[in-house]
Formats: C-alpha cells, sequence, structure tokens
C-alpha cells in the first residue's frame, strides 16, 4: 500500500515544497476529468510520466502499490465494456455485444484511473508525514480565525497516514499467526471468509487501541499542547521547481480546457 509509506530519496519531486505538491497533485487529480478525448487524456498521462521520472521512484515499488486496486480497474473495464454499446459490433454471444465504442470508453475509463492512482501513490512516496502535515496545515492556516482547527487537522491526518503501514503489517502479522493456528481465509464462499476474518478484527483493534495509548503517552510526556508555543525545525519556503511545476499544470489545464471547448 503507498498510502502513508514513504520512499526516501533526493529527487526533485521529494524536495518540492510540501504545500505545492498537495496544492498540484488535487488540482492534477480534477484536471484529469476534463479529458474526454485521447488527446487530452495523453497530455495528462505526459505530465504524470515526467512526474514519476522526476521522484526516482523504482518502477516495479510503484507497480505493487497499484495491486489493492487492480480488481476494481478490472472491474470498471468490463462494466463499461458490457454496458456501453455505441459504435460497431466487434463481438456479440446471444444478448452480450461488445462495441467499438464500449471498449474505447472502457479504455478511456481505465487509463483514467490508473492517472489517479498513480498520482496519490506518488503523493505518498515522495512525501513524509511530517512534511504532508505542513503541507496541509499550512493553506489551512487563514481558516483558523473562522475556528477551524488548522494545526490539529494535520496533525490528525499525519498520524492516521502514518499507522496505515502499522496496521497493515499488524493485519499480516495476525493472518499469519491464525493461520499457523490451523484457520483458513482462503477457501469457501465470500460469506464463509468474511465470517473467518472476524478472529482477525478483534486483535487488530486491541493493536490499534494499543498504538493510539502508547503515542497519546508520549505526547503527554513530551509536553504536546497542541499548535500554541511550538515552533518548526524547517521552515517551508518555495524555490524555482515549486513555481515550474504549477506552471507546467497550469500549461495542462489550459490545453485541456481548449480542448474541452473546441469541436
Amino acid at each position: 500500500m503507498a498510502l502513508g509509506q514513504y520512499h526516501k530519496a533526493d529527487s526533485p519531486l521529494h524536495r518540492m515544497d510540501p504545500r505545492f505538491k498537495i496544492l498540484v497533485a488535487v488540482v492534477y487529480m480534477l484536471v484529469i476529468f476534463l479529458a474526454r478525448e485521447l488527446v487530452g487524456l495523453s497530455l495528462a498521462l505526459v505530465f504524470l510520466a515526467g512526474a514519476v521520472a522526476a521522484s526516482g521512484i523504482p518502477l516495479g515499488l510503484l507497480a505493487r502499490s497499484l495491486r489493492p486496486v487492480i480488481a476494481f480497474v478490472v472491474f470498471t473495464f468490463i462494466v463499461n465494456l458490457v454496458f456501453i454499446t455505441s459504435g460497431d459490433t466487434l463481438f456479440a454471444l446471444g444478448r452480450l455485444a461488445i462495441t467499438s465504442g464500449g471498449l474505447s470508453a472502457a479504455a478511456f475509463m481505465t487509463t483514467r484511473l490508473f492517472t489517479l492512482f498513480v498520482s496519490t501513490a506518488l503523493l505518498g512516496f515522495t512525501t513524509s508525514p511530517v512534511d504532508l502535515a505542513d503541507g496541509i496545515e499550512g493553506p489551512l492556516t487563514p481558516f483558523e480565525r473562522f475556528g477551524v482547527p488548522a494545526h490539529e487537522i494535520s496533525m490528525m491526518m499525519s498520524i492516521a497516514l502514518r499507522f496505515i503501514p502499522i496496521l497493515v503489517a499488524e493485519k499480516d502479522r495476525i493472518v499469519r499467526a491464525q493461520t499457523a493456528r490451523g484457520a483458513d481465509f482462503e477457501s469457501g464462499n465470500p460469506l464463509t471468509r468474511m465470517h473467518a476474518i472476524i478472529p482477525v478484527l478483534t486483535p487488530l483493534f486491541l493493536s490499534a487501541f494499543r498504538h493510539a495509548e502508547d503515542l497519546a503517552t508520549a505526547m503527554e510526556s513530551r509536553c504536546y499542547h497542541g499548535k500554541e508555543g511550538r515552533t518548526r525545525v524547517k521552515t517551508l519556503q518555495p524555490a524555482l521547481r515549486d513555481w515550474a511545476a504549477v506552471a507546467a499544470l497550469a500549461i495542462l489545464t489550459s490545453a485541456l480546457v481548449v480542448l474541452r471547448t473546441v469541436p
């Protein structure tokens, strides 16, 4: 799982200001939906390929992070392929017909989902939980005058992201322990498999509560009382690479808007 896992490296994407990085990632995910033709989606893929090259993330690691969503992507491909019947018929079996429009829509939607998942994985791999918290807190700080607890929100999100890989590893450890005791999580119908997960959930919840209690004790022992009186080890300062990423995203957005409006 890429969410919450930070891959330490010294790449331009790692050195980006987290505030700009989060902004570019969120806007890029929204901009993808402006692309309704192959040309626009190809431009979005070129932008993503540049980000992957600038991140220094091994392609094997990036591919493994996408395994949890393969089933969802395949399901989306099949649904679009079967239920969209526009265009010429390519294959027919009874009432089931595969058309050129369905195949095109299925490939387009699958590629769009792929770009969404890869961009999310890149954000997780290139941004540490501490930097992610700083990047979230910065844009929320102006709203503190309206009662928005910017520091507390960013702290909770960073802690949640940090605990995701810990709980996943804990789940794997419990599953291996239960399997060694004779538990079977692979055979049977879906209802049987869901029932077999129950012995895993109880120790997993207990482990999560134990981790939370240990973290609370550690924070209290270090006199943590929120944002008041705290200073930063690293002051965030935007660099040329941050503005270059924003400019590239602005060019991509403008191109997609033009392609969408031009008949």
